[in-house]
């Protein structure tokens, strides 16, 4: 994965973002060494709240079946005071 400074990420803005978007090539950006953020391509971000939403589903389906009573999330956020 390649990695660019953000100091070099601001000189190379447009040649980064058509890497990332034309090009598929996600780019870590580092502030003094560290990595900080990252530059990826809508298709990645796509798939990852795909997989996302997948395991929020997965998840809710396994908390219906646990033992108890299921309230509808209008009467639990009230609970809550939300």
């Amino acid at each position: 994965m390649n990695t660019v400074s953000t100091v070099e990420a601001r000189k190379k803005f447009a040649e980064i973002v058509n890497r990332v978007a034309y090009g598929k090539e996600p780019v870590v950006l580092t502030r003094r060494g560290e990595q900080i953020a990252a530059l990826i391509s809508m298709e990645d971000i796509e798939l990852l709240n795909f997989i996302e939403d997948h395991v929020d589903t997965k998840d809710a389906r396994k908390a219906l079946e646990e033992p108890g009573k299921n309230i509808s999330a209008e009467k639990f956020w009230k609970e809550l005071g939300l």
